[in-house]
């Protein structure tokens, strides 16, 4: 059994590994057709940072992708083939159950699940970084500044906040700054400035045209003054709240901020969340697409293997319909983020233990 185990394991890597390295050469292919025009306008961009800083990580963005779709076309036609070449009725006829005939399956699965996992988690995100930086750079039409902010609020810690009327992260400086601090209910303090600057050196704020005003127990005191340096417990960056920043940050980053964020009182963090619980969701969905490409392919159809190839792919985009609608359904801030992306898992993971157990009893 092992030499089987070694033949069907050996099918399902390199028929995995051969879809995907036909389906990334012709999403690139079409990508440099709809692209090429903007390449060539900037003269100043070189073939070799195209190549270094856009097509590498797309590679890596893009065949991280296609990884579900890739596997699951794989295990289809190989196990198929082996139906279609009666391989199979000969396994079933050397009383091999069809629990034991999925282990170089499951194998394969936790093989490509581990590798998808890493991915996912530490080394897309930094492929997602310089990706997202090139394209907003180069190829975005309107280019929008995400560091020139407008009303601006955060919650620093249970009793303090700080508000700006804008902020620009590039120069880093803030104008009409208020900062509170509670006791409680019971504001105990608050600061006025006309603008804000922070100094990188010292990690420190300079205010200028400042306010203090305590709340007393009887009367209030008021100091003022022309400039004043102080330290909070944020930086810039942390007023940015964009959404593609998510796919930038690898899990341990992305959970820091989650936290971080709580703890500050941003509100709707569920595009955040969507985009951590995806990263797992995903790679576990190889185990449910691998057992439901088996339970199709396994058996013996009179049309061949273009009925289950075509029976698969359609199951295949009705996955990534369910996917894409628990994305969008999750990110919205009256949902549970954690629930809507593992949906798609649940209803799938629910048609594989239906066709397991029926090729279990045959």
């Amino acid at each position: 059994m092992k030499i089987l185990d070694k033949y069907i394991l050996k099918k399902y890597l390199s028929t995995f590994l051969l879809i995907l390295v036909l389906l990334i050469p012709i999403a690139i292919v079409i990508d440099v057709s709809e692209k090429i025009d903007r390449f060539l306008r900037h003269a100043d961009l070189s073939a070799s940072e195209i190549i270094k800083d856009y097509y590498v990580n797309f590679v890596i963005i893009y065949g991280n992708t296609f990884m579900p779709l890739a596997l699951f076309i794989a295990v289809i036609i190989f196990t198929s083939k082996l139906a279609s070449n009666t391989e199979i009725i000969a396994i079933y006829s050397a009383k091999i159950s069809f629990t034991r005939f999925l282990k170089p399956y499951f194998i394969g699965a936790t093989i490509v699940t581990i590798i998808a996992l890493l991915m996912n988690h530490f080394i897309v995100p930094s492929s997602n970084k310089i990706y997202e930086e090139f394209h907003r750079t180069y190829l975005q039409k309107k280019k929008i500044d995400v560091n020139d902010l407008s009303n601006v609020n955060l919650q620093l810690s249970p009793n303090e906040y700080v508000f700006f009327r804008n902020f620009n992260v590039t120069r880093n400086i803030g104008y009409h700054f208020t900062y509170e601090r509670f006791d409680g209910q019971v504001l105990k303090y608050k600061l006025f400035a006309d603008n804000i600057r922070w100094n990188t050196k010292d990690s420190t704020y300079k205010l200028a045209n400042y306010r203090k005003r305590f709340y007393l127990k009887n009367k209030d005191f008021i100091e003022s003054g022309y400039k004043f340096d102080t330290t909070f417990n944020f930086t810039p960056k942390d007023l940015i709240t964009v959404d593609y920043l998510a796919k930038e940050m690898n899990s341990i980053k992305l959970n820091q901020y989650i936290k971080q964020a709580r703890l500050r009182g941003v509100k709707n963090l569920n595009a955040y969340l969507v985009e951590f619980h995806k990263r797992t969701s995903l790679p576990i969905a190889s185990y449910i697409l691998t057992f439901i490409a088996v339970a199709l392919g396994s058996k013996k159809r009179r049309g061949g293997m273009g009925v289950n190839l075509a029976i698969g792919i359609t199951l295949m985009f009705v996955y990534v319909f369910f996917l894409k609608i628990a994305e969008v359904l999750g990110a919205g801030a009256d949902t549970n983020s954690l629930i809507m992306v593992w949906i798609p898992n649940f209803i799938f993971g629910a048609i594989a233990i239906f066709l397991y157990l029926k090729n279990a009893k045959n």
